[in-house]
């Protein structure tokens, strides 16, 4: 990669912060000094803790890029370095263009003065002229749904005001690298919506995004590559499905998408057929551990036939991250169904269609049994898991609704609407008594 074509380099970048063995913590200069005149002698220890630890990426213009990982991984810490809030403690981070970051609520603003204040500020901040910032002020404004309150201090701003506005600003002011970091979760659904399209125009303007999130709907959504993140180190850096289905299998979400048994001793079964192995698949035959709501999830089963002249049927049970069980199928293949299977090996997939689940984790069951004489010879419990994202686009049975939606199954429905003019009032009935007289 030329360095024409990178926005963010970054170096061997560590970050260590010094925390407090022994001693007390003082949050004033007169409660220090009252404890260093007590205890002359008292020699403080620290801890060290490295939030990060030798991260090297390199970040192409105009690309969105999603940073994830669990809570502490040092996702934060990263984008509070690539924003100069906080240095590294080794390494270095070159920044190709003008920066503009959303890091905290408000972060950026001064309590005391008003929005209308706080946007050309933060404007300036980012390198903008009065003449650049009046162009936009309108749209920015307009977008973050403030304007009643736009000339009152945003010190009584309640956060999701102060998350409208600040996002506003740091998207629609002219900076070549946007930042932002899990902040959007303190807004409405509907606003995150606007923000997740704010950004995909932003990227498509050829700016470049660095997005930090646990939202999978999000980062499908939006990014092209991520990086995952575990105890500040850089686990994996590539597309962002592969990136998901390594967050999700490292149990971040649920149950792994694949699961096999080399030893057919510990595999589950009896001596008739033994579960070998299982795995979830998308429709280019890939193991993925996340699925768009739109598209369809196979699960491959493979077991071993150990006698001949069973009558076997594979069965799943789908369970929807609330317990509910979402639906059984039983395996209906034509070419096996009441018939006896020889002693080897065999692999049946069974498809579930494309806009039937809703979005949320999912975890699969298997039993195997024959048929004739009816009997279990295996049932196994979350032997594989996959996740489901809706990434809010309006062509999923969610239409353009984008609250919660209860329920584990959410079928597109095919819906059909006539105008149906106001019908006459049909005649009264008349009581028995009155008809007869």
């Amino acid at each position: 990669m030329s360095s024409n074509d990178v926005a963010i380099a970054i170096r061997g970048v560590s970050k260590a912060y010094r925390l407090t063995r022994n001693g007390q913590q003082h949050t004033t200069i007169r409660e220090a000094l009252a404890h260093r005149l007590r205890h002359p002698f008292t020699r403080t220890l620290y801890d060290e803790f490295w939030a990060l630890r030798l991260v090297s990426l390199d970040i192409k213009r105009g690309e969105v890029t999603g940073v994830i990982g669990r809570n502490g991984a040092g996702k934060s810490t990263l984008l509070k370095v690539l924003s100069r809030i906080t240095p590294p403690t080794t390494g270095e981070v070159r920044l190709y263009g003008r920066v503009g970051s959303l890091l905290e609520a408000g972060a950026g603003f001064h309590p005391e003065l008003t929005g209308r204040e706080n946007v050309y500020l933060n404007g300036v901040i980012l390198g903008m002229g009065r003449r650049e910032i009046d162009r936009r002020f309108d749209e920015i404004v307009e977008f973050s749904g403030v304007e009643r309150f736009i000339d009152t201090p945003v010190k009584r701003y309640s956060s999701g005001m102060y998350i409208r506005l600040a996002f506003s600003v740091a998207a629609h002011l002219q900076s070549e690298i946007l930042l932002i970091d899990e902040v959007l979760a303190v807004g409405d659904a509907e606003f995150q919506k606007k923000c997740l399209g704010k950004m995909e125009d932003v990227a498509g303007a050829g700016r470049t995004v660095v997005f930090v999130s646990h939202a999978m709907a999000g980062v499908a959504r939006m990014c092209e590559r991520a990086a995952v993140l575990d105890g500040g180190r850089v686990v994996f850096h590539g597309p962002a499905p592969e990136a998901i289905d390594l967050y999700r299998g490292d149990g971040q979400g649920g149950v792994a998408a694949k699961r096999e048994w080399r030893d057919q001793s510990t595999a589950p079964g009896d001596a008739i057929v033994r579960l070998r192995a299982a795995c979830v698949r998308d429709e280019q035959g890939n193991v993925r551990a996340a699925s768009d709501i739109r598209r369809p999830v196979g699960i491959e089963l493979e077991f071993e036939v150990l006698q001949d002249g069973a009558y076997l049927v594979p069965t799943l049970f789908l369970f929807h991250e609330t317990g509910v069980c979402a639906f059984t199928a039983v395996d209906q293949d034509p070419d096996w169904r009441r018939r006896q299977r020889e002693v080897g090996r065999y692999r049946t997939l069974a498809w579930i269609p494309g806009n039937t689940l809703a979005e949320g984790n999912y975890s699969v069951a298997v039993a195997l049994g024959s048929t004739t004489p009816g009997i279990v010879h295996c049932h196994e419990s979350e032997v594989i898991g996959f996740h489901v994202v809706d990434t809010v686009d309006g062509d999923s049975a969610r239409g353009d609704y984008s609250g919660p939606m209860p329920g584990a199954v959410r079928p597109l429905l095919h819906w059909t609407t006539e105008y149906a003019p106001a019908y006459a009032q049909p005649s009264p009935v008349l009581s028995g008594a009155s008809a007869a007289g």
